[in-house]
């Protein structure tokens, strides 16, 4: 990786944060930080975020070259958990998939452009040339907007998920040439 952690970032509204990788030993206060959120955070998640036993299958099988898991931390809290998924064959072994999850409080005081701006220069260090990312194109469009900022593009698929209701819902694929 090309950052050294842990590594202190000052947010937009002066708060500081330390940026290092997701470690085994970090399991119980990752699954209280996705207890933390709102429970329409949760509900959309990629993951079974209530599962506890999904969060301690990420501790074990731990394998920072296939996923590299970074948190954000106040103190002793987990504030975001980021992710930057690799695959080491195959047509898409060049391209990289972000996901992240930022405490409400900490939305939109550069958190995620922080995160992101950290796994695009990974991804460069790594040999990657693409980045991606799916999103919910009405519930996530701040977060749609910052990867706007940072240079990706975007390409809106209607009615392309699906809520755990069963109920369609707008997905926008971002994409990012390293």
């Amino acid at each position: 990786m090309p950052h050294r952690f842990p590594q202190e970032a000052v947010l937009r509204d002066g708060r500081r944060v330390m940026l290092r990788p997701f470690a085994r030993k970090d399991v119980g206060a990752l699954y209280e930080f996705f207890q933390r959120l709102p429970e329409e955070t949760r509900r959309f998640a990629w993951d079974r975020l209530d599962d506890r036993k999904v969060v301690e299958r990420w501790g074990r099988e731990l394998d920072y070259a296939q996923v590299f898991p970074m948190l954000a931390m106040d103190g002793g809290r987990i504030v975001a958990d980021a992710t930057l998924h690799r695959r080491d064959r195959g047509p898409l072994r060049r391209t990289g998939r972000i996901k992240w999850t930022i405490d409400p409080e900490y939305r939109g005081v550069g958190l995620g452009a922080l995160l992101v701006n950290h796994f695009i220069d990974a991804a460069r260090a790594n040999g990657l040339r693409h980045l991606n990312c799916m999103l919910i194109s009405d519930l996530e469009a701040d977060a749609i907007h910052v990867l706007e900022t940072l240079g990706f593009q975007k390409h809106r698929l209607p009615g392309y998920g699906v809520d755990p209701d069963g109920n369609p819902h707008d997905m926008t694929y971002l994409t990012l040439a390293l």
